[in-house]
């Protein structure tokens, strides 16, 4: 058994011992489970995956006179502006109006390069935010905050895509020919992070990963977290299963781990390199993180049909040979992420604990969810707040004239026989109550 307080000590002397996740399954060959947990103390991993699932913040500072931007552009790419002020929220996915190879994905890579984006934004302008309209060049260094907040990345594993159908389809695993003629997969096998420590013992909220060249966190489970799914004799997810909401600053990364994509009639993405540190605590890690690409299953799903059929389970080892069979003929099978660069996260990182003393935070677990929910269709009639209840926040009573309205012990007290109706608290109530009956 090690502690983390352990580790990060010997990390803290220079003394830690690092290896790769490929670099220990290596090692499995030659010495036991044993020799291994007392010898290695961090494994580093590595994946370079599209991630539509991503997007950024961004803050571009007050203009003069300020302004409340409420529909802004970047490059033609809608930003979400629903926030405040000058915040605003760029996906990776969105589509730019005039070309729909370009988008936020895009936009993204330019910033981190230190390349100058055409800003545009509008707003209705108030007594506050006057300013209607903007029109100017901005970058990563002329910006406050830009940082990464990506809802759903690194997934654990996911299915391999074919196409039965009679007809080519273009999809965001690429293109899939017809009758079974190709097939596309993305999961980096042994290099993958969350394939080697499938029970997340060390993998939470908190964990400080490598994300797009820089350091950053997991912030919470990502979307379509799903543990509650098939796993494979070593307790490996085969599959689509925990996925990671992740943080980090872009004016940090570097566009080696941070690329815009576009797949042929399909759309916008974008190529997030994310490693993440794994302590070896006791054996049980050892045997987990010596998981080999054999070892690894996943389904081949049928892309061409209604109800994604699995057409068969595989192994990453044998996806990686470059060919799998399929009902009998040999189909060429193809990488849509990157091998080269994960090993080359798994190296930075295993650089950057060694060199710069990248110590290992402790997680705090994830929000567990009881049961991963598919969208119904259903009718009827929607709800709509039209007012809240009163929230106590007292901004009536700087403006009551008569002094009707206080705050008593945490409350708002009204004196009815103070009240003249005249109606000003109704017109400075944030949250909408009605003036109270007489």
């Amino acid at each position: 058994m090690k502690s983390y307080e352990e580790i990060n000590e010997k990390i803290l002397k220079g003394e830690g011992v690092v290896v790769t996740a490929e670099e220990i399954v290596k090692m499995s060959k030659e010495i036991s489970v044993k020799e291994i947990a007392e010898k290695i103390d961090v494994v580093t991993t590595g994946t370079f995956s599209p991630m539509c699932s991503s997007g950024a913040f961004i803050n571009f500072g007050h203009t003069n006179p300020p302004m409340r931007m409420e529909k802004i552009k970047l490059n033609n790419v809608e930003v979400y502006g629903g926030l405040a002020a000058v915040d605003g929220y760029i996906g990776a996915s969105e589509e730019s109006e005039n070309d729909i190879t370009y988008g936020g994905a895009h936009v993204i890579e330019q910033i981190i390069r230190g390349n100058d984006v055409k800003l545009e934004a509008y707003g209705k302008g108030t007594d506050c935010y006057p300013r209607k309209e903007i029109k100017t060049l901005v970058n990563k260094h002329t910006i406050n905050e830009f940082y990464l907040f990506n809802p759903r990345n690194a997934y654990q594993n996911y299915d391999a895509a074919t196409n039965g159908s009679n007809k080519t389809i273009y999809t965001y695993m690429g293109k899939l020919l017809s009758d079974y003629r190709n097939v596309t997969y993305t999961t980096s096998g042994e290099l993958s992070p969350l394939i080697k420590d499938p029970q997340l013992r060390t993998i939470g909220i908190g964990t400080r990963v490598f994300i797009g060249g820089t350091i950053g966190y997991i912030a919470w489970n990502g979307t379509q977290f799903n543990t509650d799914v098939e796993k494979n004799d070593r307790g490996i997810p085969i599959g689509p299963a925990a996925t990671l909401a992740i943080i980090g600053n872009a004016k940090q990364m570097n566009a080696e781990f941070v690329r815009a994509a576009y797949f042929k009639n399909y759309g916008v993405t974008l190529y997030v390199g994310i490693g993440i540190p794994i302590p070896v605590l006791d054996e049980d890690m050892v045997y987990h993180l010596c998981t080999a690409n054999e070892d690894i299953l996943t389904n081949i799903v049928d892309y061409g049909s209604d109800g994604r059929e699995i057409v068969k389970k595989i192994d990453y080892r044998s996806l990686q040979s470059g060919y799998v069979e399929i009902k009998g003929k040999k189909v060429p099978a193809s990488m849509i992420s990157s091998l080269p660069v994960a090993r080359k996260i798994a190296l930075k990182l295993k650089e950057m604990i060694k060199n710069d003393h990248l110590t290992l935070v402790r997680p705090q677990p994830f929000a567990q969810i009881e049961e991963y929910k598919k969208l119904k269709i259903k009718g009827g009639n929607a709800s709509y707040l039209k007012y809240n209840a009163c929230v106590n926040c007292g901004m009536c009573t700087g403006f009551c004239p008569t002094n009707a309205l206080k705050i008593v012990d945490d409350e708002l007290k009204f004196d009815s026989k103070l009240c003249t109706n005249c109606g000003i608290c109704s017109d400075v109530c944030p949250v909408g109550v009605k003036l109270p009956p007489l």
